[in-house]
């Protein structure tokens, strides 16, 4: 398996045939993909290219990082490995329910003690 190349600052009209296109002409291309949006299927602006060797993989860096490709001067570099998505939102464990606060309350007990205070509806419950 080669190396994986990943290009940035695509133009929106590129597609994967012409990613593919460009790449081939420093060395054999196993996959040419542009990352679109998975709701208006519109390209994100960067693609990833995977070469059959590392030698070619370098030649395209050099050869291609840089360079005008329909209007922009693209990015190639090599693909860094994706992080692990944690858990939970934001990965620190999940959604909390409460806003703070007692019973019926947006803020924070300003009156000393637990809860009370902050936005209630003007009755204390």
């Amino acid at each position: 398996m080669g190396k994986k190349l990943f290009v940035g600052n695509l133009s929106f009209e590129v597609d994967d045939e012409s990613l593919k296109t460009l790449f081939s002409q420093a060395g054999n291309v196993e996959t040419a993909r542009v990352i679109v949006d998975k709701y208006s299927g519109r390209s994100k602006g960067f693609g990833f290219v995977e070469m059959t060797s590392d030698q070619e993989a370098s030649a395209s860096i050099e050869k291609l990082n840089g360079t005008d490709f329909q209007g922009r001067a693209i990015t190639v570099s090599e693909a860094r490995p994706m992080k692990p998505r944690g858990e939970g939102m934001g990965g620190g464990g999940g959604f909390k329910k409460s806003f703070g606060g007692g019973r019926r309350s947006f803020g924070g007990g300003r009156e000393g003690g637990s809860g009370g205070g902050g936005f209630s509806r003007g009755k204390r419950y």
